[in-house]
């Protein structure tokens, strides 16, 4: 049974996400558009799961299959669209994550939500400090009960995304 645990803020994870993205630019070579560190432990001082979450941009998604084996290669589980359609997850670490991979098409509408996100988060510290107490409580009291974790948090997720949506679609406006 894997354990919920909420940890302060590493600086060491955006060096994390940067070997696992160069990595990822050898994999994906001529597909990759894009590659962004997001999630959690994209917005500095923000506690979290220790989980690097990478979310590489692509051409064709369809292509992404091909891929597989060179994932593999680096230590990644292949999981296929895993209950998102149009996206392509990988993870690493076997029950004790350490990255989660997100590759998306270029314009799939959860890449805009991902960043809108990571950087409503980064913009507004006292929110995400709220959010990142919400998640210490919940961990505290939810040690083993991922789903609990996650319904716990649901809530004040969708909010923020929403205000997040918003801000990003007024201050992003071609």
């Amino acid at each position: 049974m894997r354990r919920v645990e909420v940890t302060p803020y590493n600086e060491h994870w955006a060096s994390m996400y940067e070997a696992e993205a160069a990595k990822m630019r050898c994999v994906f070579g001529e597909q990759l558009i894009a590659i962004h560190h997001i999630g959690y432990t994209a917005v500095p001082g923000l506690h979290a799961k220790p989980i690097i979450d990478i979310m590489p941009v692509v051409r064709d998604i369809s292509k992404v299959d091909e891929y597989n084996q060179l994932m593999r290669d680096i230590g990644y589980e292949p999981r296929g669209e895993n209950g998102i359609s149009g996206r392509r997850y990988f993870q690493k670490g076997g029950d004790n994550r350490t990255h989660h991979v997100h590759v998306f098409r270029v314009e799939n509408l959860h890449i805009r939500r991902h960043l809108a996100f990571r950087d409503y988060l980064r913009a507004h510290l006292n929110e995400a400090r709220e959010y990142a107490d919400l998640k210490r409580k919940l961990a505290q009291e939810f040690q083993y009960d991922i789903e609990s974790y996650i319904q716990g948090k649901e809530s004040l997720v969708k909010d923020i995304e929403q205000r997040a949506l918003e801000w990003h679609l007024a201050n992003h406006e071609n």
